[in-house]
């Protein structure tokens, strides 16, 4: 192959509040070809998920911690161009965690052959991938949604979000989206086909919500926190379910929250997966 170099993107400072250009660093380093029982991947796609967020910081969470200086990880569609392994072939295409590069090195560990036959290539960082397993997971397992129930969710038109909708849409629930911004919420009622959504950015937001639902809400997928939740939590029908997958709101909050210990419990029902 021509190309001798690989360009990758690493954490050069771990931010403070809203990430800046400063906290990383474009390096192009030289190209390490694959020993025996390893692989070279070009990365073809890459799946930019709120999780990252909370990687950046150096405090504990669900997932490890990159590295200053590390490259930054994410999941990945890639193409195998060299393998020196038994098990893949050159031009093998696989979803792997190779993160913010153009090229990876692997040893096989991890790695899953997609057949781009079955469905496009991309759709596993995404419906296919963790994102909709997420969703599925998390609305059926924990949301138990019920025919004629309201199910609200946060990042409507996010990975996770739209697939959460239409879950619920299929099992006879009503799916109300909340989104930021008109074409968004467009893309929520008219592409993904909830039945309702409402602009979080809305002077009046809280009030629209409560109109959106006028028989309360059942099941809170929460991917955001902060001021949505806040208009949420007075809706709740009593034994709501509210799964917490995200909390978008406040991954870039330094400021203490004083008395207010409802942020940090928040967190830690989603670092450290409790049932409360």
């Amino acid at each position: 192959m021509s190309t001798q170099t690989n360009t990758r993107i690493v954490l050069a400072a771990r931010p403070q509040g809203r990430p800046k250009p400063s906290d990383f660093r474009i390096e192009t380093v030289d190209l390490v070809q694959p020993g025996e029982g390893e692989l070279l991947l070009q990365i073809l796609y890459l799946s930019l998920d709120p999780y990252m967020r909370g990687r950046m910081n150096a405090t504990k969470s669900y997932a490890k911690p990159v590295d200053v200086d590390g490259v930054m990880e994410g999941g990945t569609v890639a193409r195998v161009m060299i393998s020196r392994h038994p098990e893949f072939a050159e031009g093998d295409i696989v979803l792997s965690h190779s993160g913010w590069q153009s090229f990876a090195l692997s040893d096989g560990a991890g790695l899953r052959k997609l057949d781009p036959a079955a469905a496009p290539i991309t759709t596993a960082l995404g419906v296919l991938g963790m994102p909709g397993f997420t969703a599925y997971a998390g609305l059926l397992t924990i949301g138990q949604p019920k025919p004629g129930e309201t199910v609200v969710v946060a990042a409507a038109s996010g990975a996770v979000g739209s697939a959460v909708g239409q879950i619920a849409r299929i099992k006879g629930a009503r799916a109300v989206g909340i989104a930021g911004g008109a074409e968004k919420c467009a893309f929520v009622r008219e592409e993904l086909g909830f039945d309702a959504v409402v602009d979080h950015r809305a002077d009046d937001f809280a009030e629209q919500l409560k109109a959106a639902c006028p028989g309360g809400i059942d099941i809170y997928f929460e991917n955001v926190g902060g001021p949505v939740w806040d208009a949420v939590f007075p809706l709740l029908n009593e034994f709501a379910r509210v799964p917490v997958c995200g909390l978008i709101a406040q991954y870039n909050v330094i400021a203490d929250a004083g008395t207010d210990r409802l942020p940090t419990l928040m967190q830690q029902v989603l670092h450290r997966s409790l049932t409360i």
